[in-house]
């Protein structure tokens, strides 16, 4: 008898047909990085970025339980009190960020200007009765003991969702409207880093600017305007500065020798934070057994967690930190370079100016390169406004890493 002969739908050819090209693509493309180019694999950018976040996030929570136990007891509270809130705090941005990575470049796209006007709305209630004021910044809302939020974290990510787009669309504008197509997402720029100012944030404020003239910049805006403003913002931060005596004598401390009254005062936190740095020496003392921990360097599970790290694990622990963060910073600039999408390319070279910058300038100013501002290390320092923001924002970028096809080839294939 004749075999029966297989029927194949057309749909299954057409599947197979299109799979083959895309194993065929991955497989060529791999080969291409060799060398010292393996480092700009995408697939090895994408699955570095998230490795080296989840390990942040993870030494983060040890880190914070480690430094923070003892403040905890002395406040007649459970050790595990800051690490139990933090550990919370980590399962949220988790989850954030899976809800992120599953969300598709063009949503992002159309819900950016929704994501800014929220968080306006969130910073301006900074500014009423619900506003809460710690450290002399105004920066967080809530009810004190109950929950506080900390809106210009939720800026942060929002701008770094929304300025791509609009820089994009003013960019196909500016040949007929010239300057004047940046002048809608300027002003809408600017609102957002006064509304931040006004709560005398000058360390959030700092991580703002740093977003908006990566933006600006990789956007089309005219140099010598975009030097114009920053000049405009440079004088205005000198005399925000002088007009604070707290904020002056800090900054002096930090460029200039500290005398026998700053010791006790403004250069208190500065020198202890070195003293943990010294006595950690190239494998630190210990986890958990940080000296300076004790109660006499303040915020030492929060804006100085660098400082303990580096007592406890010694220079090999804070020399791993920073490489971590330079693999973000990596992985998320190597993929915005070879990516097609140009809104997707701009949302991570965003992200990467938040998350690294941040991180940077926290060791700078825990090792003294800059005056105590008060900004806390992205997915280390305890804060749960801060974590799950850099998380959700982590995984938008893992959503924009996926618009690459080598790394949609390796998704099908999986």
């Amino acid at each position: 008898m004749p075999k029966p002969r297989q029927i194949r739908s057309a749909s299954s050819d057409r599947s197979k047909g299109t799979e083959k090209p895309r194993k065929r693509e991955a497989a060529e493309g791999f080969q291409r990085y060799t060398g010292w180019r393996s480092l700009l694999n995408p697939l090895w950018c994408y699955h570095g970025f998230r490795v080296a976040v989840l390990a942040l996030t993870c030494f983060g929570v040890i880190m914070v339980f480690s430094s923070s136990s003892v403040d905890m007891v002395s406040q007649g509270a459970s050790p595990w009190r800051q690490a139990l809130s933090q550990g919370v705090y980590c399962v949220i941005g988790l989850v954030m960020a899976f809800i992120a990575m599953h969300v598709r470049c063009p949503i992002y796209r159309r819900l950016g200007i929704a994501g800014i006007g929220f968080s306006m709305v969130l910073q301006a209630l900074t500014l009423t009765p619900l506003g809460i004021t710690q450290y002399g910044n105004t920066g967080w809302i809530g009810i004190p003991g109950v929950f506080t939020l900390q809106p210009a974290e939720v800026m942060k990510c929002a701008l770094c969702i929304w300025l791509p787009s609009a820089m994009i669309a003013a960019r196909k504008r500016y040949e007929r409207e010239g300057v004047k197509a940046y002048l809608a997402p300027g002003i809408v720029y600017f609102v957002c880093l006064g509304l931040v100012m006004l709560g005398k944030d000058m360390g959030t404020g700092m991580i703002i600017v740093a977003i908006g003239i990566v933006a600006f910049l990789i956007g089309g805006f005219p140099l010598k305007w975009l030097l114009a403003g920053m000049a405009v913002v440079g004088a205005a931060a000198a005399a925000f500065v002088i007009s604070s005596p707290n904020r002056l004598n800090r900054v002096l401390a930090a460029y200039t020798a500290c005398t026998g009254s700053d010791v006790q005062d403004v250069c208190y936190q500065s020198i202890h934070a070195r003293y943990a740095i010294a006595s950690g020496g190239l494998l630190g003392v210990g986890i958990g057994n940080s000296r300076e921990k004790w109660n006499y360097l303040p915020a030492a599970h929060n804006d100085f967690i660098f400082a303990i790290i580096c007592e406890e694990t010694g220079f090999i622990g804070g020399a791993l930190v920073i490489l971590l963060f330079v693999v973000i910073g990596w992985c998320l600039i190597a993929m915005a370079l070879q990516m097609r999408d140009r809104y997707a390319s701009m949302v991570l070279i965003c992200i990467a100016a938040w998350l690294v910058g941040q991180g940077l300038v926290n060791i700078a100013v825990v090792v003294g390169l800059l005056p105590v501002m008060g900004v806390p290390m992205p997915f280390v320092s305890a804060g749960g406004s801060s974590l799950i923001m850099c998380l959700a924002a982590a995984g938008a970028a893992v959503s924009m890493m996926r618009e690459h096809p080598q790394v949609k080839a390796e998704r099908v294939k999986a």
